[in-house]
């Protein structure tokens, strides 16, 4: 990932000039993604594409994207070792499915997880920075991500400063996420944009620029904790960033919908406009990935034809 790097060292670079540079970033892009355009855009999409994916593939495919995730009050280490404790039995009880990508908990728990996971190639995710409103001092931020990590954490997810994005102290939001993604080092970091918040398209791809511009290794649709959580347009307009930022500076960014996913149909949809949007390039467990838990339940019935709760 050497182009990452550099990317992100770039990144540091540029915020010794602070504003103008991000309204520099800013220019390269069309930021006035229209609304009703893009509701008529996912309406055909999904009108026209949907159903040629909803095959046991694509499902099977599902399964292996999906971060499985617990971030409930409730949450104990006995509970969350149990959570682990079914990943680890999957590959036994269902050895021709792929598994999870990630399990996601709170930063407190990531000792548990990566102590008590066994599976090869599952990734310890922990949503960090005061999830989920972000509304902490960033001193406070980065202590909670340093721990995280140093307890296990593979990945981090952050909260965008979404009351400072709609108050237009993009240099702030900026600094921010670029201060963390130096903590997360080259541990994989998701910038969570909590898209029902932004409200328009225009927000929306405003948000994903600056994210991917200040050092996000995936941009991702909500918390799960507000409502609207991911809609198909958010991730429309999310896709359509990542890939203008993609043909201006060659960097590969990671999508992630999450909250909301209520059902097959609609990981189906998120699938599909990923592929119509971005193409097969980002049609792997590495760049595209599904913030849920209930989601993993569903597809295991409909790819073994029966009822069935797992997870």
């Amino acid at each position: 990932m050497t182009d990452n790097h550099s990317h992100h060292d770039e990144h540091a670079h540029s915020h010794a000039h602070g504003m103008n540079k991000i309204e520099e970033a800013f220019k390269k892009y069309d930021l006035s993604a229209n609304d009703e355009s893009v509701r008529e855009a996912v309406k055909r999409i999904i009108a026209e594409k949907v159903h040629e994916n909803d095959t046991p593939e694509v499902k099977k495919f599902l399964m292996g994207s999906i971060e499985l995730t617990t971030l409930k009050t409730t949450d104990s280490p006995e509970s969350v070792m149990a959570f682990t404790e079914r990943v680890n039995e999957f590959d036994n009880t269902y050895p021709d499915l792929p598994h999870v990508a990630t399990i996601c908990v709170y930063p407190c728990f990531a000792d548990v997880v990566s102590q008590t996971l066994e599976v090869d190639g599952v990734e310890v995710a922990c949503v960090s920075g005061s999830f989920p409103s972000s509304q902490a001092v960033i001193e406070v931020k980065v202590a909670e991500t340093a721990l995280a990590v140093k307890d296990g954490a593979t990945e981090i997810d952050i909260v965008m400063s979404v009351g400072k994005f709609l108050s237009g102290d993009y240099e702030t939001v900026a600094d921010e996420i670029n201060e963390l993604k130096q903590v997360c080092g080259d541990k994989k970091m998701k910038v969570i944009l909590e898209t029902g918040c932004l409200k328009t398209a225009s927000n929306i791809k405003k948000a994903s620029i600056l994210a991917m511009y200040a050092g996000a290794d995936y941009i991702k649709t909500s918390t799960g904790k507000l409502d609207p959580a991911a809609t198909p347009e958010a991730a429309y307009v999310m896709c359509q960033a990542i890939k203008e930022y993609y043909d201006e500076t060659g960097i590969q960014i990671g999508f992630k919908p999450a909250g909301g996913i209520n059902s097959v149909m609609d990981a189906l949809i998120y699938y599909t406009i990923v592929k119509e949007v971005l193409g097969e390039k980002w049609l792997t467990n590495q760049w595209f990935r599904l913030g849920t838990s209930r989601l993993a339940n569903m597809l295991l019935s409909e790819i073994t034809g029966e009822e069935t709760n797992f997870f």
